[in-house]
């Protein structure tokens, strides 16, 4: 009898197992199922094909890593920002940062001198602690660069010509980084560019940026056409960096759009969804494996309470908040991601 009941024991037991196997199988198997189907509407949503199953396959695991790295991150984390899906979740770190971000930083230029008009001024002085030039309508809607195009200096630099054009003569004109892309030699089309080098060109080719319905954008470099710049909507005479800290940038905010390079590492800013934008720890680092030009257009404070800068991108409107960033402001020295180190705007 004993043996018998030994016996009886070990089936009990191997049939327990068996359906424990089976339930985690099963599970594993909606589970899997579930994130195919993800993958196959997002696949619709962002027009995605590949050449074949090996491809596919292969995009499939990488979407899912990251699917499982926004979830787990949004679950956990206490940062002020989520994390999401968009039309860069098949892509691994190292393919967005080889294609969209600029490897080779410029060399540092001289520390500007502080102008005289905000040597004394501290941040309790800027009257206005909210800003927002879409509200005067100095922004042209979100664009995108596209996702095998590194341009984001064109379209910084652009953003900030726009502002500045409906500022000083009351008309907003979408312009032309195609313009850019194809005839700033100094600068490396969709390879990458620097911001101080762009308003370099624009200066010295008349002062001006074509308008994008004459010279329109198709993200990928070609030889310059100089008949589709004509004589351009919009002019420049010349250009001024921030001195490098919040006070200053803030001050320059104040009167227009202003083109900034921020560093990052693209796991997390690359998939921002919203909130605001602290960087890894909520202390400002966000990594250094590239560069990255975007366009403060304003600045405010959340409902929580924390400061930020108002981000203009060139990802479309599903990157985001409908393709605007909302960064922290207020963290001292560089800033969050470094953006108080870079920034440039026009002059009439």
């Amino acid at each position: 009898m004993a043996a018998t009941s030994s016996n009886f024991t070990l089936i009990l037991a191997a049939l327990f197992l068996l359906g424990t196997w089976a339930s985690q199988a099963t599970t594993h198997t909606r589970e899997e199922a579930s994130m195919l189907k993800r993958h196959e509407d997002w696949m619709i949503r962002y027009g995605r094909s590949y050449k074949d199953n090996a491809e596919k396959a292969k995009r499939f695991q990488i979407f899912k890593e990251n699917v499982e790295f926004i979830e787990s991150f949004n679950k956990a984390s206490t940062l002020s920002y989520k994390l999401g899906i968009n039309q860069f979740t098949d892509l691994t770190n190292e393919e967005f940062r080889a294609t969209m971000l600029n490897e080779e930083k410029p060399p540092p230029l001289p520390k500007p001198s502080k102008p005289v008009s905000i040597q004394n001024e501290s941040l309790a002085q800027l009257q206005n602690q909210y800003l927002d030039w879409r509200e005067m309508g100095a922004v042209t809607d979100i664009k995108d660069q596209g996702p095998t195009c590194g341009s984001c200096w064109a379209f910084s630099v652009v953003a900030t010509i726009e502002g500045i054009n409906k500022i000083r003569t009351g008309q907003l004109i979408s312009l032309s980084e195609q313009q850019l892309i194809d005839c700033d030699v100094k600068n490396y089309g969709c390879d990458g560019g620097n911001v101080d080098e762009a308003f370099r060109y624009i200066i010295g080719n008349s002062g001006g940026v074509a308008a994008e319905s004459n010279y329109p954008y198709d993200g990928v470099q070609h030889s310059c056409d100089t008949k589709r710049i004509g004589n351009p909507p919009a002019t420049i005479t010349g250009y001024q960096q921030a001195y490098p800290d919040e006070i200053a940038l803030q001050s320059a905010v104040t009167d227009q759009p202003v083109s900034v390079a921020i560093t990052i590492d693209p796991q997390l800013f690359r998939q921002y969804a919203g909130g605001v934008f602290t960087g890894y720890n909520g202390g400002g680092d966000c990594g250094s494996e590239g560069s990255h030009a975007v366009t403060i257009i304003g600045y405010g404070t959340s409902d929580e309470g924390k400061d930020y800068w108002l981000v203009k991108n060139s990802w479309g409107t599903d990157w985001g908040e409908n393709g605007y960033a909302r960064m922290a402001r207020g963290i001292s020295g560089a800033g969050v991601c470094g953006i108080n180190l870079a920034a440039y705007y026009p002059t009439a």
